[in-house]
């Protein structure tokens, strides 16, 4: 298929022709065309913006389905939406009125546009959905945790099959259940599936490498078909009654059970009779844990929505076989003006573009676009989609339920989000801070005796830790004295604050003033989390505060960036601790100071984090084999070597004739083994 090209007037583009095409995720894999206005793919717009040059464009746009997006100062991207009608949706941004405080502001800060004409609306929004989560919009509604789901999985590529947790991908053959909510939730599952149906967990290389039982033989996890101890096919039945179990024939499965238990009771084989009881125990412990298990319900998704206080929760339940496989809170991030139901069609188009969609949806409000929203669904998952609004029965009662939890979660979240802006408020008035701090950096380093030395950055903000901002930094100076904190710190302050000066400006910005008829716009900026720290915390007293002040001051940022030093106090006991600023002598917070805790869980984050970092290194440290040093040795040879000699030990004592003879190592390359391992003087 050819895409189609759209051409405009001489006055916006300056050769007709230029559009590229691109593949719409999530759309039939067709063909669509971008409508692009010079060679960078960009609109030249000269002087025009906002209004004005979204008039200008409107006029040249064709009335078919696709996608736009809105581009601000340095490429940002502001937005990206759908439409049946490309012309219609874009005119609609050109009248003066009738548009809430945040269209306004999207509309005014709008430098450029790009448009994707698709086949149908419902290509457009699946590429829509993927767009957003791609390239995450300042003002469209954002899914914040988009982990992948937990699935267990049965391999099917081996003799004895493994149970075991998967993420991702399916690549490998087998039968995969799913989705659970949690890894938790998983691990639980597979725990009692264990004792239950007695599958192996092993990995295959150590499946083929036993030559006797392993401990889950012993404790009654595993059946141990790798020694023989179960045969094949009578591994295969209990591999059946798991598959059985986790498609939704409990009752089948248990019935089976208590009937083999009574039999080998009534033989008076009481031994046989009690492994009946403990494995059904334990897949009575499976169900319990499930909670709800609704009759009638064999695979749905069931959402519920609430909003409250500038916050939205969502929360959605996973049933399947029958069975309730746990559930998930996500607090999008929407603008406090959008309605429940425009945040809600907006996450779950979000939500499963990289998901597979159950055969029923269960929503407690109509979404816009519902319809479409299904047929997307079902033309992806190729069988049909249902999505409902359930009034009465069964599936009314799981829908409140859902709502119940969906309120109790924003109920926490609110407690949590009030308390910590109150310990970012009580950590402004105590350090004499120009405004709470929106981005807290942490640091602290980790060793033994100058070895594996790892540098540590936590992040904490309004919303708390700020994990997928936390980094690690391998020490790397070889003119760093073994166990010089000092010189560690500097390596590690350079390197951070050099790349931020080189990335993102000349220093941090300070929040913008909140106007009143600007005030849901500022609500829904300032909740980023910036790239420039407003406050940086040393462990470490005067000497590591003044090295770190050195460095600032030598990028030209000493006077940009809020430094404090949190010493060891006095036998050094928590609670002692004395805090090190410029313009102040050293002073303690009294002992139940909510700020004292604060900077205490701060300073233990970040000891966790660089103790959890430098373990990680020493291990791989550990396990590192000598032949990785060696240049030009990859795995091929690696692998060559090690089969010939059998350890790398062997290898380092070998002759220069016998390396010779190993398959692939040529003479030189033998002479450089050789030499790597000899000293010559």
């Amino acid at each position: 298929m050819t895409a189609d090209t759209q051409d405009f007037d001489d006055e916006l583009v300056p050769e007709p022709g230029n559009a590229t095409t691109e593949t719409a995720t999530g759309a039939g894999a067709s063909l669509v065309a971008t409508i692009d206005w010079d060679d960078a793919g960009k609109f030249v717009a000269g002087d025009r913006v906002g209004v004005e040059l979204i008039t200008a464009l409107a006029k040249r746009l064709p009335n078919q389905p696709g996608v736009y997006r809105m581009f601000g100062k340095d490429g940002e991207v502001l937005y990206v939406g759908k439409a049946r009608s490309l012309k219609k949706r874009v005119t609609s941004y050109t009248r003066m009125g009738g548009h809430t405080q945040r269209i306004a502001r999207m509309i005014r800060e709008t430098r450029q546009m790009e448009f994707v004409t698709t086949r149908t609306e419902t290509e457009a929004l699946l590429l829509e959905a993927n767009l957003i989560k791609r390239l995450r919009p300042r003002f469209n509604v954002l899914m914040r945790d988009d982990k992948s789901f937990p699935y267990i999985l049965v391999s099917e590529d081996h003799e004895a099959p493994a149970i075991m947790k998967h993420r991702g991908g399916r690549s490998r053959k087998g039968s995969y259940f799913g989705p659970f909510a949690s890894a938790g939730a998983v691990g639980r599952t597979i725990n009692s599936l264990q004792r239950a149906f007695l599958l192996r967990t092993c990995t295959d290389s150590v499946y083929e490498s036993r030559t006797r039982p392993c401990l889950l033989y012993q404790i009654k996890r595993c059946s141990a078909p790798c020694t023989g101890e179960i045969g094949i096919n009578d591994y295969q039945g209990l591999v059946n009654e798991a598959k059985a179990f986790l498609s939704g024939r409990s009752n089948q499965i248990k019935s089976g059970m208590a009937a083999a238990m009574q039999e080998a009771s009534e033989e008076l084989d009481f031994e046989r009779a009690a492994v009946y009881r403990d494995r059904l125990a334990a897949l009575s412990h499976v169900q319990s844990h499930q909670g709800i298990n609704p009759a009638g319900i064999e695979e749905a998704d069931v959402f519920a929505i609430h909003q409250e206080g500038g916050l939205t929760s969502i929360q959605v339940f996973f049933f399947r076989t029958g069975q309730n496989w746990g559930n998930r809170a996500y607090f999008p991030k929407a603008d406090p003006s959008l309605e429940a139901a425009e945040v809600l069609g907006a996450f779950l188009a979000q939500f499963y573009d990289d998901k597979p969609a159950p055969r029923l949806i269960l929503l407690p409000i109509q979404v816009e676009d519902e319809a479409l929203l299904a047929e997307a669904l079902s033309v992806r998952a190729e069988r049909r989609v249902e999505i409902a609004v359930p009034s009465r029965g069964l599936k009314k009662d799981l829908a409140d339920h859902a709502a119940a939890n969906a309120r109790e979660a924003l109920g926490r979240r609110l407690a949590e989000t009030s308390s910590q802006a109150r310990l970012l408020k009580g950590l402004q008035e105590t350090f004499a801070l120009p405004h709470p701090p929106r981005r807290i950096e942490v640091y602290d380093n980790s060793h033994i005796m100058g070895t594996n030395a790892v540098g540590a950055m936590i992040v904490a903000g309004p919303e708390g830790f700020a994990k997928n901002q936390y980094r690690k930094f391998n020490i790397k100076g070889a003119d760093i004295t073994p166990g010089d904190d000092f010189g560690m710190m500097k390596e590690v302050m350079t390197r951070r604050f050099s790349r931020l000066l080189k990335e993102h400006g000349e220093g941090p910005q300070a929040p913008e003033p909140v106007c009143e008829d600007d005030e849901d716009d500022d609500a829904l900026t300032d909740t980023a989390m910036p790239a420039w720290p407003d406050l940086v915390l040393i462990d470490g007293g005067k000497g590591q505060i003044s090295a770190v002040r050195g460095i600032f001051a030598e990028l030209g940022i000493a006077d940009k960036v809020t430094t404090i030093g949190v010493a060891k106090g006095v036998d050094r006991d928590a609670g002692r601790e004395r805090f090190v600023t410029e313009g102040r002598e050293p002073f303690s917070l009294p002992p139940r100071d909510p700020v004292l805790y604060f900077l205490q869980r701060l300073r233990d984050e970040a000891h966790r984090f660089a103790i959890g970092s430098h373990r990680a290194r020493r291990k791989k440290e550990l396990v590192k084999n000598p032949l990785d040093e060696i240049a030009g040795i990859g795995p091929s040879r690696k692998r060559a070597l090690l089969h010939h000699f059998g350890t790398a030990k062997a290898v380092s004592r070998a002759a220069l004739s016998d390396l010779r003879e190993v398959e692939g190592v040529s003479a030189t390359m033998a002479k450089s083994i050789y030499d790597h391992f000899h000293e010559r003087g």
